[in-house]
């Protein structure tokens, strides 16, 4: 038993504590409620009458050693972090990195802030969607090829029809059904559809969707909106043009075209020589959607239109490639620090 004693005296006198951690260690093997010297005070019951003065003195003073080798080292430990930091004022400062907001979040809150200008509230609604309020309310019917154009990613849920949204038009279904008119909003938001990824598309982007109904809305204030966007995201100068389209939930329908805001109109590579460069759909609401959405369409009218927010992004900062948008390049994000 006396060696077990002058064994772990050297220990703790060898002991070199540097660090918090190595002193709590120590502290717990020596010092805690289940110490290495514990064992030692039952075995003394063990030790014959006549050595049990001298070997409890031993085991006595081994404790009292361990105590104050922990005390001692705490103390220097303690010492050392109380120092204060002494700072060399002639070392290079260290750079002090500023984000920027993402373009995307950029160009989403100026379509927002324009809008709301004029008016517009914003809603918003859920990224997975039934088939009611993606395709049918919107004037898709089952296996119509209108369907083809948005083909996009199902969930499975049981024996529900469920999809990731392929347009923020869902949203406007339930703010139709849950709203009477007048109605002024628009829905911003991410959407899906299944296309090859590549320089100008991705499975997944960004939109904003705006929906006016009122009494007697026509054609013209449609087109007197767009152009007060246009005008206000790309200049004073900007003009459009509108082109007949096809939308199952609108009609009529139109592409809308600005002037390209490289060249100014007078043709260039990026307009293809055209002077116009495509940034959104548009048209009025097809009555069969308001009766959907139980909105009486003899007594109201409406225009909805809807854009890419990578598009309006492109044309804003002449992006030439929609991948750069996702791909997390600190390199591209950085270009952005000065926009507001």
């Amino acid at each position: 038993m006396q060696s077990k004693i002058e064994q772990l005296l050297n220990e703790v006198r060898q002991s070199e504590l540097k660090t918090e951690t190595e002193l709590e260690t120590y502290r717990i093997k020596f010092l805690g409620s289940k110490n290495c010297l514990k064992p030692l005070f039952a075995e003394l019951k063990t030790v014959p009458n006549e050595q049990k003065k001298a070997v409890g003195l031993q085991i006595n003073e081994l404790k009292n050693e361990a105590q104050r080798i922990y005390d001692n080292f705490k103390e220097k430990l303690s010492g050392a972090t109380d120092q204060k930091e002494v700072i060399d004022y002639s070392r290079p400062g260290e750079p002090n990195e500023i984000g920027a907001r993402h373009p995307i979040n950029v160009i989403r809150n100026e379509i927002i802030s324009i809008f709301e200008r004029i008016g517009y509230g914003v809603s918003e609604g859920p990224e997975i969607e039934d088939d009611w309020h993606n395709f049918s309310a919107l004037n898709f019917p089952d296996e119509h090829p209108a369907r083809d154009m948005q083909d996009t990613f199902f969930v499975e849920k049981g024996d529900e029809e469920l999809a990731l949204r392929t347009h923020t038009s869902s949203v406007q279904v339930r703010v139709m059904e849950n709203s009477k008119p007048p109605i002024r909003t628009i829905s911003p938001g991410r959407v899906y559809r299944n296309e090859a990824i590549s320089a100008r598309a991705h499975c997944f982007f960004h939109q904003v969707e705006g929906l006016f109904i009122d009494k007697d809305v026509s054609f013209a204030d449609l087109k007197q909106t767009i152009l007060y966007f246009a005008q206000e995201m790309f200049g004073k100068k900007t003009q459009i043009r509108l082109r007949p389209s096809y939308f199952p939930f609108t009609e009529p329908s139109a592409e809308v075209d600005v002037s390209c805001t490289i060249c100014k109109g007078k043709g260039c590579n990026v307009c293809k020589y055209t002077g116009w460069l495509e940034i959104l759909g548009c048209g009025m609401v097809d009555p069969s959607v308001l009766t959907s959405a139980n909105i009486d369409p003899k007594e109201y009218s409406g225009f909805a239109f809807g854009m890419g927010i990578e598009r309006i992004a492109q044309l804003k900062y002449r992006v030439n490639d929609l991948r750069l948008y996702s791909e997390n390049d600190i390199r591209f994000l950085k270009q952005f620090k000065s926009a507001f």
